[in-house]
């Protein structure tokens, strides 16, 4: 009779989404239960990009700027903490002649140290009272505690340290708390993933002096960041740093196939390590294209004679010329703007310059492109938990992150600023995580590795490691 009842009523709660109001109240629930826990947890992204021009008196993160980190959509979305990035672009030779000599050093060393001093402005005399920055894994949650919002500093590309490895000490006594040897372009420092590209290295992985750079971060406290570098020089990151490594904004690769990605041996090799993966909400690294589709493209705008189609412009973070006016967003955001969908994107550029038989011509070749190698499209937030998902099941709960790369090509459907960030959250209950689980992921899991690399930096100076 109990089995019987027990049948009863498990055929009811399978029936229960089909009755009126059960669904819409199942789902009701399930959305204070996710609200409920992401005003809990600490929920912290180690990937946002800035501008100076958007760090000053008349123009700075107290208002609600068009860009998708400032503090009116951080508390709108719940987002209480942000690594502000101190970025500089690789420079390399022919296209920089000086790249790799004093001039090009201290001209990336300058550009560094505007962007330290804007998020010290921003913190210390904008809105002190707004946002904290955090010099410790343990400020984090003291300054979350405290209600304010929490800045912290990370340092994309080594490339501003020259050849001076009193410069990592320097760059932490200014904030710095994590540090990537190479961006987009291999670097004195390290090889870069884009190498990969055409198989063309410099140091096969880390160079002499980027070795010394992981061990004076170790000495400092300064996590060693293998997103950008190649994987011969993660590889050999993690077997030199007497402390866990961190990527702080990378995705699966077996999920998407972009170099920028980690594959399962790296994966595998970061949890070993005790590091942390920072799954990346940047479209393009949740979902790729089919590999053939690019060259098809390329090869179709080079016959007929189209410019290559990507555009381009001031690096990450660098205004234009002159001073801009300052990107106050509307009242009413004009739909769409920043959710820009990928499929065609560039492959059209430029069609005005063609007669309309060529254009014509050029638009029914590029069809049999679209059917013979669909694009991917704009990822979703779906997408982006299914690289959480992925990479939880293979190395664990306790080695994976969440990141964004706002305001450097960053964002999804579903979040693609500050503002949404609860989405997040949701999705990740949607799946079943825990709310211990889910405080990992936000913020638990970096924090460990934070407080693990400052314990060795003590241990190493006082002569104990």
């Amino acid at each position: 009779m109990a089995i019987r009842a027990g049948l009863i009523l498990t055929a009811l709660l399978a029936l229960a989404p089909a009755l009126p109001g059960a669904a819409p109240q199942a789902e009701q629930d399930l959305v204070a239960r996710a609200r409920g826990i992401h005003e809990r947890v600490i929920t912290l992204d180690t990937h946002n990009d800035i501008n100076p021009d958007n760090f000053t008196r008349g123009c700075n993160y107290t208002m609600r700027l068009t860009n998708q980190v400032n503090l009116p959509k951080m508390k709108e979305g719940g987002l209480d903490v942000s690594f502000m990035i101190v970025f500089v672009g690789q420079s390399s030779p022919p296209q920089v002649a000086d790249a790799f000599q004093p001039a090009g050093y201290d001209r990336a060393y300058k550009a560094a140290v505007a962007k330290f001093d804007a998020i010290h402005h921003l913190t210390e005399e904008i809105a002190p009272n707004d946002i904290e920055l955090a010099l410790t894994a343990a400020d984090v949650v003291r300054i979350a505690k405290s209600g304010k919002k929490v800045a912290v500093i990370g340092i994309e590309n080594g490339y501003p340290v020259g050849t001076d490895v009193n410069r990592v000490k320097e760059f932490w006594q200014r904030g710095g708390r994590y540090l990537s040897l190479a961006h987009n372009g291999h670097s004195q420092l390290s090889d870069s993933n884009t190498g990969e590209a055409d198989n063309t290295w410099r140091w096969g992985g880390l160079s002499p002096l980027g070795r010394q750079v992981i061990q004076e971060m170790n000495k400092w406290g300064v996590m060693v960041d293998v997103s950008h570098p190649s994987k011969g020089s993660m590889m050999q990151a993690i077997g030199l740093s007497k402390a866990p490594v961190i990527a702080s904004h990378s995705s699966v690769r077996k999920l998407a196939n972009h170099s920028r990605n980690m594959d399962d041996e790296m994966l595998m090799a970061m949890k070993t390590n005790g590091g942390v993966v920072q799954m990346v909400a940047l479209s393009g690294y949740v979902k790729t294209d089919p590999a053939e589709r690019g060259p098809a493209i390329a090869a179709l705008r080079q016959e007929f004679a189209l410019p290559g189609g990507r555009g381009g412009g001031p690096g990450r973070g660098a205004g234009p010329a002159g001073a801009p006016p300052c990107p106050v967003e509307p009242p009413s955001p004009v739909a769409g703007v920043g959710a820009q969908g990928r499929g065609r994107g560039g492959a059209t550029a430029g069609l005005e310059t063609l007669t309309p038989e060529r254009r014509a011509e050029f638009e029914r070749r590029l069809a049999a492109i679209d059917r013979q190698w669909p694009a991917a499209g704009r990822a979703s937030v779906k997408d982006f938990v299914d690289h959480v998902d992925y990479a939880v099941k293979l190395i664990g709960v306790d080695h994976v992150g969440i990141s964004s790369d706002f305001d450097g090509g960053g964002g999804i459907e579903g979040w693609n600023s500050a503002a949404e960030t609860f989405n997040v959250t949701l999705e990740l209950v949607r799946r079943g995580y825990s709310e211990e689980q889910i405080g990992k992921i936000w913020s638990g899991n970096l924090l460990r590795v934070w407080g693990e690399v400052e314990k060795v930096a003590k241990q190493i100076q006082a002569g104990q490691k």
